[in-house]
C-alpha cells in the first residue's frame, strides 16, 4: 500500500484557506487581469481583410522558397524561441473569440501579471489535485510514454494532456518544456527532503525555489539576450519608462498582440530533437496534442544550430530572427480571420 509523504490535501477547503496547509499561496489564482492599450492616444493601424490576407500569403510564398532550401543562417540556441512562448503562456491567456474589432474592455486575461508558473501549478494540490501525485501530493504528476518512462504530460484515454493550459501541448517542444519544469520541481522536492525540510512546507518551498530559478533565467539570460545588457541594466536600475501601472497592473495590447510576436520570426524550419537524430520540420512532424513516444523525448542538452544550446543553462547567445517564416507557420499566418497577422488588428494596436 502506498504511503502519502506530504499531508493529504483537503480538497473541500476554499482556496483562501489552502495556504495555511502549506499548499502555496501563490498557487491559488485570486483574480484575473485586463488588457489595455499602453499608448491609447496613438491611432489604430488601418487595414482590411484583403490586405492582411495578402500580407500573410506573401509570407507563405517566402517561406516556401526558404523551406525548399532547407537551411537557415541563425546560430543562436534554437530553444530560446520556445522559452519565449513558455513565458507568454505564463502571463497571458485571452479566451475571447477573435473578431474584426475587439471590445478592449471586454478582454480578460485569465492569467495574473506575474512570472509565477501558474500554468504549471494551477491552484496547487488542494485546488487541482489531478495535477499531483496521489501518493506524494508535493510532487507534480508526470505521464508515462510508450517505454514506460516518466517523460510525457499526463493524458486522458484519448491522448489529451491533463494540464492547466492546453497551449502547452500545442507542439512537442512546449510539451517537453512543461515536463522539464515538472521534473525539476519533483527533484527539488527530493532535495528538500534530503535536507530535512518539514514535510508540511515541502510543496510551498519547492514551488518557491522553482519559480525563483525560472525568474532568474528570465532576468539574467532571456531578457539580456533579447534586449541587450544595456537596456536590461537600465530597467533594473530605473524601472520601466512607459509601463507604470502602479497598483492596477495590466497587459499592454501593444506587447501581447504586437511586439512580443517577434518570437514567430525566430522559428527554424527544422529541429533536431536529440543528438544523432536528423532535423525534422516543426510542422507537421512535431505537432502536439498527442502522446510523446520515447523516440521524441527532447534532449535539452543538445548543441548546434538546430538544437537547444542548453536553453537557459549555456553560455549566452542572442536569439536571432530567421530571414523568412517557417513553412508550417506560414500557413498559420495566412489564415483569414484567425492567423497571426489578424491578432494585432483585432484589438486595434497602432
Amino acid at each position: 500500500m502506498s504511503i502519502t509523504r506530504s499531508p493529504v490535501p483537503h480538497h473541500c477547503l476554499g482556496p483562501s484557506r489552502a495556504p495555511a496547509l502549506g499548499h502555496g499561496a501563490e498557487s491559488v489564482p485570486t483574480s484575473t487581469g485586463a488588457y489595455r492599450r499602453m499608448f491609447p492616444e496613438l491611432p489604430q493601424l488601418p487595414s482590411d481583410e484583403a490586405f492582411l490576407h495578402k500580407l500573410g500569403t506573401s509570407c507563405g510564398a517566402e517561406a516556401s522558397r526558404f523551406s525548399a532550401n532547407g537551411k537557415d543562417d541563425a546560430s543562436g540556441a534554437a530553444g530560446w524561441a520556445f522559452v519565449g512562448q513558455f513565458i507568454a503562456h505564463d502571463v497571458t491567456a485571452d479566451r475571447s473569440a477573435l473578431v474584426g474589432r475587439a471590445d478592449i474592455e471586454a478582454l480578460k486575461n485569465v492569467r495574473r501579471q506575474k512570472l509565477n508558473l501558474e500554468f504549471l501549478y494551477g491552484s496547487g494540490p488542494t485546488g487541482e489535485p489531478y495535477l499531483y501525485d496521489v501518493n506524494d501530493s508535493a510532487k507534480l504528476l508526470i505521464g508515462l510514454n510508450d517505454a514506460g518512462q516518466a517523460e510525457d504530460l499526463q493524458r486522458n484515454a484519448q491522448g489529451i494532456a491533463i494540464i492547466v493550459d492546453p497551449r502547452n501541448d500545442s507542439h512537442l517542444l512546449m510539451a517537453q518544456m512543461e515536463v522539464l519544469f515538472s521534473k525539476f520541481h519533483n527533484r527539488i522536492v527530493d532535495w528538500l527532503r534530503e535536507k530535512g525540510t518539514a514535510e508540511q512546507t515541502i510543496f510551498t518551498e519547492a514551488q518557491r525555489l522553482v519559480v525563483w530559478h525560472y525568474q532568474w533565467i528570465i532576468l539574467r539570460e532571456f531578457l539580456p539576450n533579447l534586449s541587450g545588457d544595456g537596456l536590461t541594466d537600465a530597467l533594473l536600475a530605473g524601472g520601466s519608462r512607459y509601463y507604470r501601472p502602479a497598483a492596477d497592473p495590466f497587459i499592454p495590447l501593444e506587447f501581447a498582440d504586437a511586439a512580443y510576436r517577434y518570437g514567430h520570426g525566430q522559428l527554424r524550419e527544422r529541429y533536431r530533437v536529440k543528438p544523432g537524430d536528423p532535423p525534422v520540420p516543426l510542422f507537421p512532424d512535431l505537432v502536439g496534442f498527442r502522446a510523446v513516444p520515447a523516440s521524441r523525448v527532447v534532449d535539452w542538452r543538445g548543441r548546434g544550430p538546430h538544437c537547444w544550446g542548453g536553453v537557459g543553462w549555456s553560455p549566452r547567445s542572442r536569439p536571432e530572427l530567421v530571414p523568412r517564416a517557417a513553412a508550417g507557420l506560414a500557413s498559420r499566418i495566412a489564415v483569414p480571420s484567425g492567423g497571426e497577422v489578424y491578432d494585432g488588428r483585432s484589438p486595434g494596436v497602432p
